[in-house]
């Protein structure tokens, strides 16, 4: 059925998802290429980088074939090629004038799985890995006037190694419709031949100052200037590539009650480049009573959450407008969540901007892949006390030595991708045994990596003993507090999963949840209940954080807060405040 958001219904296809996508690294110059592209679906067997004679009509990017945003409402099959094409002109101004040396870049926000592009029959990039972004360098390829670009993609889905998520072919229950092709959006920006290529920005709220890397294209000294509220607080010229700190007088930290940030202006030859840093610390440590709690800043501070899957009933894995994720995170938080888990999904980089500066914690998962999950793995440990280890790699669906590699580099490249997120508390490498491995050495890997945040390193079953928090899923049975057994800190990663059908808001006619109810009014009563009798009073006996299932329907599953089409809120606002006021420190 599909019911569209507000925001998919109103959908401009002349000015779809228009914002700069890259809040922590803003230029002036900046083409949006979204909007209507050509496409066509071929077999595989078709010679690499031969186009199809014809294509086969219009789809509008960035959504997936598969979603009803797209135009197509097609499922890409893995012994399928799927081709994008359009011209490409840049319009007047967009490259200077006086001769300078400059660079046209091509930036893909995500494209799922593999894809080569081309630019006039000349392969400028190539890609593999479906929630990173990547850029081209259209060099010698791009001419004066009218471009033709083209983007050829595959995607094997489920019956390869590489990330997922919770894409399935044969959809159903927690597995959602698979996803393919250009999901987020494309866009293009001219550049100095020496230009910034990104920065790095590490708050050390302790020492009050943030330091700051500037990554070159080339070799140049960079002015790095820091503003509070329009008053430069710090300024300093440092050579590219070599970190630099930049006191703070005063620092005012990053909380979700004041999330306070800061900008940060680099300038490098003709570049010019624009961001912002929050001030704030995340670690764990005891608190008065010596109980292990995650720390905000130095003090203890619980994490209400709730999952956010991140799927929309008309764009999918696209959100339909800006406006939509914004929708999202402020509503969660105006019900009083003070944490979103971003569930097995890797979001543009505005969302996390929007977490940013309207004050909510970020859990990451990182995106699960590997090959066929084994029911006693993933589904046996519900149910019964199963814990088994990870170096199993074929019961885990991990026997493949290049799938394992292919995650561990995905790893690196999305710690670098996030690294700069104000908002982002812990890091989730596996959930739910879901293509897990070797979690301890992961874990390790990923605190060395970033020792600035704090780790969940099996997120619900098969605990290792390692990362940072001993992290729970209960669905099935009443929630009690374990008996303590290390230092880590105690989280409920997932709980809840309460369900009710709302007639005319709904994907099909199935109905998954974890406990159904018939009426809101009976949801509202057994959601309340739960976190009087058992969540709030384990909060003094040692519990940190709550994740609650979920934010919103999603297919087949009906134990969202709100509807797929976010349109209705099951419960009424005064009740989800009420309880989740009930969720803090004392």
């Amino acid at each position: 059925m599909n019911p569209p958001t507000p925001w998919g219904a109103g959908l401009d296809p002349d000015a779809i998802l228009p914002e700069y996508p890259r809040p922590q690294l803003v230029r002036d110059s900046h083409l949006n290429l979204n909007g209507r592209w050509e496409y066509a679906i071929t077999p595989a067997g078709t010679p690499a980088g031969q186009e199809p004679a014809e294509y086969d009509g219009v789809i509008l990017v960035p959504f997936s074939p598969e979603s009803p945003l797209s135009g197509v409402e097609r499922q890409l099959q893995p012994d399928q090629t799927l081709w994008y094409r359009r011209t490409l002109t840049l319009p007047d101004g967009f490259r200077p004038g006086d001769g300078r040396p400059v660079r046209v870049l091509l930036h893909f926000g995500a494209v799922d799985q593999t894809c080569r592009v081309l630019l006039n029959g000349v392969e400028v990039g190539a890609h593999t890995g479906g929630y990173l972004p990547f850029t081209c360098d259209l060099g010698d390829a791009l001419t004066e006037g009218a471009n033709t670009l083209v983007v050829e993609v595959r995607d094997l889905s489920d019956t390869g190694h590489h990330a997922r998520g919770k894409q399935r072919l044969k959809r159903g229950g927690i597995w959602y419709t698979a996803q393919s092709g250009i999901w987020q959006t494309v866009w293009a920006e001219c550049v100095p031949d020496l230009h910034v290529e990104r920065l790095t920005l590490i708050p050390h709220l302790d020492d009050s100052c943030v330091e700051v890397t500037v990554h070159a294209s080339g070799a140049g000294d960079a002015d790095v200037e820091l503003r509070a509220a329009g008053t430069t607080v710090a300024r300093v010229t440092v050579p590219a590539g070599s970190p630099v700190r930049l006191p703070v007088p005063d620092p005012r930290p990053w909380t979700p009650e004041d999330p306070f940030l800061y900008d940060v202006t680099v300038r490098l030859g003709d570049d010019r480049v624009d961001g912002y840093v929050g001030l704030r610390s995340f670690t764990v440590g005891p608190d008065a009573n010596g109980v292990p709690r995650l720390m905000l800043n130095g003090a203890p501070y619980f994490h209400a959450g709730i999952l956010d899957q991140g799927y929309w009933s008309d764009g999918m894995y696209t959100a339909p407008s800006d406006e939509a994720m914004v929708h999202d995170i402020a509503t969660m938080k105006r019900l009083g969540f003070t944490m979103l888990r971003k569930h097995i999904k890797i979001e543009p980089l505005r969302w996390y901007y929007h977490c940013d500066r309207l004050g909510i914690l970020v859990w990451q998962d990182l995106v699960n892949g590997g090959g066929h999950y084994h029911p006693l793995v993933i589904t046996a440990p519900a149910v019964t006390p199963l814990r088994l280890s990870d170096r199993r790699h074929r019961w885990f669906g991990r026997a493949d030595e290049d799938g394992r590699a292919r995650f561990r580099a995905e790893l690196h490249e999305t710690v670098e991708h996030l690294r700069n997120v104000v908002s982002l508390a812990v890091w989730v490498p596996f959930n739910e045994g879901w293509g897990q491995f070797d979690a301890a050495e992961i874990a390790a890997e990923l605190a060395e990596l970033d020792p600035t945040r704090t780790i969940d390193h099996a997120s619900g079953w098969h605990d290792q003993g390692a990362g940072d928090l001993r992290s729970l899923h209960v669905y099935f049975r009443r929630f009690r507090v374990p008996r303590r057994r290390d230092g880590r800190v105690l989280v409920l990663s997932e709980y809840g999963g309460y369900g009710l059908r709302v007639e005319g808001h709904t994907f099909n006619d199935r109905t998954f949840g974890y406990r159904r109810h018939d009426t809101a009014e009976e949801l509202g009563e057994a959601f309340e209940r739960l976190h009087e009798e058992q969540i709030a009073p384990a909060i003094p006996l040692g519990l940190s954080a709550t994740v609650y299932t979920q934010l919103s329907d999603v297919e087949d599953e009906l134990n969202g807060l709100l509807t797929y089409d976010r349109t209705v809120l099951k419960l009424p606002e005064e009740l989800v405040r009420r309880v989740n006021a009930r969720l803090r420190l004392s």
